[in-house]
Formats: C-alpha cells, sequence, structure tokens
C-alpha cells in the first residue's frame, strides 16, 4: 500500500484438480469469505484469481464449480467493485476447444527454457505473461548453509543439489531434472559447464540475470501488443536452486540488480537485431512524460554509438534510432541516461552463445560501475 505496488492476489488452489463435493465447496467458500474481508480494504489489491495453472488440469474448465460458481460469488458479495480472473493462466471455452494456447491473452511462459532469446520466448503471442523464470544457483555463501560439506560439490550425482531442487525423492523424482537443466543452461550460455564451483556458481546467475532482463525487456517494447510480466520470483521460501533472484537466506542474486535497472519507470533499452541494425528504444511506464538525455557507448572500445535527448510521453515507447551491428558480433553496449533529477543505467548483450565467461567477468564489472551499481566482486558469494 505504501509503495505503489499492485498485488495479484490468488486463492489457495494450485496445480491440480480439487474435489467437488459439497462438504469441501462449502470449506473453501467460508476460507475465501475470511480472506476477502481480511484483505479488501487495501488500495493496492487490484485483482482477485481463483487459482493458478487448475485450468490447465481441466479437459473444461467450466465444471470446476470453485472457481466458476463458489469464488466469484463470494468475491461478488463481499469486494463486487473488485476484478476477478478464474485461473491463470485462464483458458476461455474457444481456447480449450481448440486446445490451442496461442488464443490466451494470458500465458504462463515456460517454453522449453532453453536459451533465453530462442523462438519460444521471442514469438509468442501473449498479451500478458503471468509467470515466466529461469533458473539461479544461490550464492555460496548460502549454500555453505544448507550442504554439508562434502556435498556441496560437484553438482553431478549430488543427492542433497537435488533434494533442494524441491525434490526429496531422489534421482527419480519428477523435479530432478532441474539441476541439470540449470548446468545445461550455462552451458548453453557458455559452451561449457565450469569444473570449479565457484565458476558454475557465476556462469549460473549470469544466465539467470541475462534471461529474467530480456524477457522484461522483451515486454516493455513490445508495448502496447504486450501488456505486462511477472517474473517468478522474488524470494525463496526454503534454501534451494531456483528461479528465485533473493535466495532463503536474503543473498542478492545477479538477476536482482539487473531487474531493478531495467524495472525503472522510464528505462533505454535495445531490441534483437533486425536488417544489419539493433533499435534503441526509451519505454516509459509512468502516467507523466519524460524528458532528458541518454548515451549508448561500446563497452570494450569506450566508442559512443548512440546519444542525444529523448522525450516519451506517459505510458508508451519511443524509438531513439538505430545502431549498425553484424551478426557475428559478440559485444556488451552500455547505457546511461537522465530521468528527472536521477542518472540510471542499462546495457546490452549483443550475439548469440556461446560467449566467454572470463570476458563476461571483465564486462560485468563495467556494468556494476554504472548507475543504481553493485558490487561485482560479491556476485555469487
Amino acid at each position: 500500500d505504501r509503495s505503489g505496488i499492485m498485488v495479484w492476489q490468488d486463492f489457495a488452489m494450485a496445480c491440480a484438480l480439487y474435489p467437488q463435493d459439497g462438504d469441501f465447496l462449502g470449506m473453501i467458500e467460508r476460507e475465501a469469505e475470511a480472506v476477502i474481508r481480511k484483505l479488501r480494504n487495501h488500495p493496492s489489491l487490484a485483482v482477485w484469481c481463483g487459482d493458478n495453472e487448475c485450468d490447465n488440469q481441466w479437459k473444461d474448465p467450466r465444471m470446476n464449480r470453485l472457481t466458476r460458481e463458489v469464488l466469484p460469488r463470494a468475491v461478488m458479495r463481499f469486494d463486487g467493485r473488485r476484478p476477478y480472473v478464474p485461473s491463470s493462466p485462464y483458458w476461455a471455452p474457444e481456447a480449450k476447444e481448440r486446445g490451442d494456447r496461442d488464443l490466451l491473452p494470458e500465458r504462463h511462459l515456460w517454453a522449453p527454457r532453453d536459451y533465453c532469446k530462442s523462438r519460444s520466448y521471442t514469438e509468442h503471442e501473449a498479451h500478458f505473461i503471468g509467470e515466466i523464470g529461469y533458473h539461479g544457483c544461490p550464492n555460496r555463501s548460502s549454500m555453505e548453509r544448507f550442504l554439508d560439506p562434502e556435498h556441496l560439490w560437484p553438482w553431478r550425482g549430488n543427492p542433497q543439489w537435488i533434494t533442494h531442487a524441491a525434490d526429496p525423492v531422489g534421482p527419480e523424482g519428477k523435479w530432478a531434472y532441474r539441476i541439470k537443466l540449470m548446468a545445461d543452461q550455462i552451458r548453453e550460455m557458455f559452451g561449457e559447464t565450469p569444473v570449479e564451483l565457484d565458476d558454475f556458481i557465476l556462469g549460473s546467475q549470469i544466465s539467470q540475470a541475462e534471461a529474467k532482463k530480456f524477457f522484461v525487456e522483451m515486454t516493455r517494447i513490445g508495448k502496447w501488443r504486450r501488456t505486462g510480466i511477472l517474473w517468478w520470483n522474488v524470494a525463496d521460501g526454503w534454501p534451494q536452486f531456483s528461479d528465485a533472484v533473493v535466495d532463503y537466506y536474503l543473498g542478492k542474486k545477479l538477476a536482482y540488480h539487473y531487474l531493478k535497472r531495467v524495472q525503472a519507470p522510464v528505462c533505454v533499452m535495445i531490441g534483437e537485431p533486425m536488417n544489419w541494425h539493433v533499435e534503441a528504444v526509451v519505454g516509459n511506464d509512468t502516467l507523466e512524460t519524460g524528458a532528458g538525455t541518454y548515451r549508448i557507448w561500446d563497452a570494450d572500445s569506450g566508442d559512443t554509438l548512440l546519444e542525444g535527448a529523448y522525450e516519451v510521453p506517459a505510458n508508451q515507447t519511443v524509438n531513439l534510432g538505430r545502431i549498425p551491428v553484424s551478426h557475428a558480433d559478440k559485444r556488451l553496449f552500455l547505457i546511461s541516461w537522465t530521468d528527472g533529477g536521477a542518472v540510471r543505467g542499462n546495457h546490452y548483450l549483443l550475439g548469440f552463445p556461446p560467449f566467454d565467461l572470463e570476458r563476461y567477468r571483465g564486462w560485468m564489472e563495467e556494468i556494476a560501475a554504472l548507475p543504481d551499481g553493485f558490487d561485482a566482486g560479491m556476485v555469487g558469494r
């Protein structure tokens, strides 16, 4: 309420088929009424949502009395002026009949979780991304608190790593694949899987940070065809390897810093290459006109690539200009701009994997030195 952060409030159900008998329906209705009365006076409450991903489980979600009958009735009785959506993502009858996810205005865009700029991420049809994530290793100091010393490394075949990947069953469990997935994402980004723990942590946090930053930029640059994104997730509820950007012990991963920058209300970003160029874009998610100056330069040479003044209307994006590039390039562009009395920073990674981890380690020093900076030496520690 104090910070103006709008809340999407789910009811309790998620990722399953729930009972439809009268006793269970009545219990959920009483619970919902209590929750609604407790939360309805918060100005930050934006929308009620019946459940998370339960529409996916039903052949015909209209048969789910919980989200089509019980919960909307409770919302109408006790908070009738606030929006209600049955599920996230919501499957309209026509979309379910055709089995076509591209008809959904909202998507949970997990895809195969391959390279973050693959077609599965860049060519989706969703207007609103209700869930999207990418794995990132916790900081070493946090891992040393929840793993025994003899199980700190290596990652492969490590039972404690698997347990803390949200799978208590072991190597054959449903979620055991997540450790290898994290290693595969590092190999995708850098061409190999590090043989030392600290390099593994750094490579993982870089791949996560670049992915989540890109997901936000891809959405903001696509405004208004794309209208919003909720990335998964802020903080872990227990010690684990996950998509969170803050680990269980409140250690900030690199993605925390990248997201903080790219979610600035007025932000200068760079789109993906097209026709031998990349386009610089300023996005304004405020209700007032934004204006200032900007500069984009090459991290290696220091040469200015684009600079000038900008003005962007409220809730709009404006193209600032084009920078010539080659598809063979692997470069880092640094960005700074003024916004009122603030000076802000961002960066853009040009090219396709594999990148060189040691080269990126050097780039990270310059990324960290931009406005709203962080201590590059503490990343992954």
